[in-house]
């Protein structure tokens, strides 16, 4: 019986974004991958948070008759993954991260919130509106968009993990992290690795933020490599 695994998509994303990396990962794992609400078409049905999304993947959970799986998070995702790990230890196995944001404070989160202006994006990268569009419809991406801008504001404000709860999760977690990813920092990265009880960083050469502009067969090797290795569990 394969190992279940669970793909996390990140901010403004969905599942269609998993495609190539699922049918990688298919046939090594049963593999289940989703779109938090609001995403991918889905209804928008209040305020974005980690927690609701946590709760999303429970729900998902619950449905498919999983108990507990790996997970691999891209950016949010493995923000997503780790709140799971911390709060329901029992439902989590191991866990991959990639480009997963840390840090958050009012400073490190004003850049981001700025860049979540839907009109400046409409304007000035058309076809990054366009794709978000196409994406999440037939819900207004531009509402998706502010509704994250909302969270992570939040988020910078206090609303995130500390390194308390970064400090109690015991699950054999792999950070993985470009070296030319522009939105996270090798160095919080690596500071949130040391902080987890079996965390470990694993540095990526030449790798963007974009799930979409980094080799999808390097990323599921990564994703096999870790999580079929013997030690299971935490």
């Amino acid at each position: 019986m394969k190992d279940r695994l669970f793909m996390l998509h990140g901010a403004l994303g969905s599942k269609a974004q998993f495609k190539d990396l699922r049918d990688l990962l298919t046939p090594l794992f049963d593999v289940f991958d989703f779109s938090f609400e609001g995403h991918g078409g889905l209804p928008l049905t209040g305020p974005f948070s980690i927690d609701r999304f946590v709760n999303n993947t429970l729900a998902v959970m619950d449905q498919e008759g999983v108990s507990n799986s790996h997970f691999f998070g891209y950016s949010m995702g493995g923000y997503v993954a780790l709140k799971l790990a911390h709060d329901f230890p029992d439902r989590v196995d191991k866990v991959v991260t990639l480009g997963t944001k840390f840090h958050w404070t009012p400073g490190s989160t004003e850049k981001d919130v700025r860049m979540m202006n839907p009109d400046i994006i409409e304007q000035k990268i058309p076809a990054f509106a366009s794709t978000l569009a196409e994406r999440h419809h037939p819900s207004d991406w531009k509402e998706i968009m502010r509704r994250t801008g909302e969270m992570m504001t939040r988020m910078g404000e206090g609303d995130a993990m500390t390194e308390n709860h970064f400090n109690n999760i015991k699950h054999k977690t792999l950070i993985c992290i470009g070296t030319q990813d522009h939105m996270v920092t090798v160095e919080e990265s690596e500071h949130t690795a040391g902080k987890l009880k079996n965390g470990q960083l694993k540095t990526i050469e030449g790798f963007k933020h974009p799930l979409e502009a980094v080799d999808q067969n390097t990323i599921a090797s990564i994703c096999n490599t870790f999580l079929s290795s013997s030690t299971k569990k935490h």
